[in-house]
């Protein structure tokens, strides 16, 4: 049967996505215009950009967005985003032949040039925190072109086309099949009646989190107790912590900071991986929501009985003192400080790193690597396969030897007092056995406005309804 796709409609709004993607451009050239660096590379980007998308949006037919043309949408989008975000690398003179070792003259030399653009561009927008950039310092690098590095994540973070949705008039009668096509969950769930407002609460919360975090960052510079961490840098981490996505500006990433900015840091990698419908339901003062949450219980566990782990393994083994600005942070609280942040960060696949685990015990190595396969919360920025999924999958597991001893008990999986549905049973089952990758936070922020939200009218995917319990 063949099966007939409006590509047209969906290489538009593709279009419509890069003209957008030229607004927040104008962090990284506010940047460069107080630094002096790169203005006209940042000048140029939004030109192209919204150049780029006005063409594409010609193609536009007014025929309406199904399914099909979403699906298509979406992977056109991300592709879209990805290539044109890597055109302010290129005009910067990232990945050109001297620094890849190739002549002006190699024939290889433009290809290379943009496939390290590209990757450079891709990994920051699904927050996948890989690197071709080589030593970071401001010395090989503008000001302005890290920061753009930042906020390619932060824009990923919670997900272009969840920004999109909440933005777009024409893409809110198909939100619902917009965000169902890009996560990866079973099924879509609202905060609200309109996906359109879903979306924008969610990014709303996610903004506004993040705005918190560089006040409080920058608080401790101006406390003293941060020297390094100016404005410059607060914004810069602002933009890849929530997003879980771990660039940064400083070579040695967060070990380049204080133990101040360290122990801030932690609780905001623990946010990240928090489901974010949870926050919504703080805000509407249903706090018992947040703690019956019975993922939430299991990550807090999770990082409680994993930190508590590694820092009897430090405090007893390889934990040294550590100074820094002249004053002394004694063993007990070094120790404890790098085993909750190692816990936390592996956890959400964060990509920061205050110590250098290679170093550590093996009982200690093999435990950040079991975290890793863990992940965060299901509708998270947070990495890895997801809490919620090990859950179903040990509740089938008992439920499967139970029934070798009482094979006529009938017993449903329970998340709670809910019944999780057979389907669901079998979709986490197969999905947690197939080969495993490297866990990493490149399909991440989707999960944010798709799964593990309950409905107001309770009408909810048995999988999702956990949340109230």
């Amino acid at each position: 049967m063949q099966v007939i796709v409006n590509w047209r409609q969906s290489v538009a709004l593709v279009g419509t996505v890069l003209k957008y993607l030229a607004v927040p451009l104008v962090i990284p050239l506010t940047v460069a215009v107080i630094y002096g660096d790169d203005i006209a590379v940042f000048a140029v980007s939004i030109v192209a950009t919204v150049a780029i998308g006005l063409t594409l949006e010609r193609l536009e037919d007014g025929s309406d967005l199904r399914l099909k043309e979403a699906f298509l949408f979406v992977t056109l989008a991300w592709v879209g985003v990805s290539i044109g975000g890597a055109i302010p690398y290129l005009l910067a003179g990232y990945g050109t032949p001297s620094t890849v070792g190739l002549s002006l003259e190699s024939p290889s030399a433009v290809v290379v040039s943009f496939v390290n653009a590209l990757f450079e561009s891709t990994s920051g927008f699904t927050t996948t925190g890989s690197t071709l950039l080589g030593e970071i310092s401001f010395e090989r690098h503008s000001h302005a072109l890290l920061m753009y590095r930042q906020l390619t994540q932060w824009l990923g973070g919670m997900g272009i086309v969840v920004l999109m949705v909440g933005i777009l008039s024409e893409l809110a009668v198909s939100g619902a099949e917009l965000i169902d096509a890009e996560a990866p969950g079973p099924e879509l769930n609202k905060l609200t009646p309109k996906i359109a407002e879903t979306a924008r609460i969610l990014w709303s919360i996610y903004a506004g989190i993040t705005l918190l975090y560089i006040g409080l960052l920058y608080a401790l510079h101006l406390a003293g107790l941060a020297p390094e961490m100016n404005l410059y840098s607060a914004i810069a981490h602002g933009f890849t912590t929530l997003p879980t996505g771990g660039f940064s500006p400083q070579a040695a990433s967060i070990a380049a900071f204080s133990p101040a900015v360290q122990w801030l840091v932690i609780p905001f990698i623990v946010v990240a991986g928090t489901n974010f419908a949870l926050f919504y339901f703080l805000l509407q003062g249903e706090y018992i929501e947040v703690f019956r949450n019975r993922e939430f219980q299991a990550y807090v566990g999770v990082i409680a009985g994993i930190a508590v782990l590694l820092w009897g393994l430090l405090f007893t083994g390889t934990a040294p003192a550590l100074e820094y600005g002249g004053v002394t942070a004694g063993i007990v609280e070094n120790s404890l400080r790098q085993a909750l942040f190692q816990t936390v960060t592996i956890l959400n696949s964060t990509g920061y790193a205050t110590s250098d685990f290679a170093q550590w015990q093996s009982w200690g190595q093999l435990l950040l690597l079991a975290v890793a396969f863990i992940g965060g919360s299901a509708g998270s920025t947070g990495g890895g396969i997801k809490i919620i999924r090990w859950l179903v999958l040990f509740k089938a597991a008992r439920r499967q030897l139970t029934a070798t001893v009482y094979p006529d008990a009938v017993e449903p999986v329970r998340l709670g007092d809910t019944v999780v549905d057979e389907d669901v049973v079998r979709a986490v089952s197969s999905s947690n056995t197939r080969p495993a990758t490297t866990p990493s936070t490149g399909q991440n922020a989707r999960t944010a406005a798709a799964l593990s939200i309950r409905t107001h009218d309770s009408v909810t995917h048995p999988c999702i309804r956990w949340a109230r319990y």
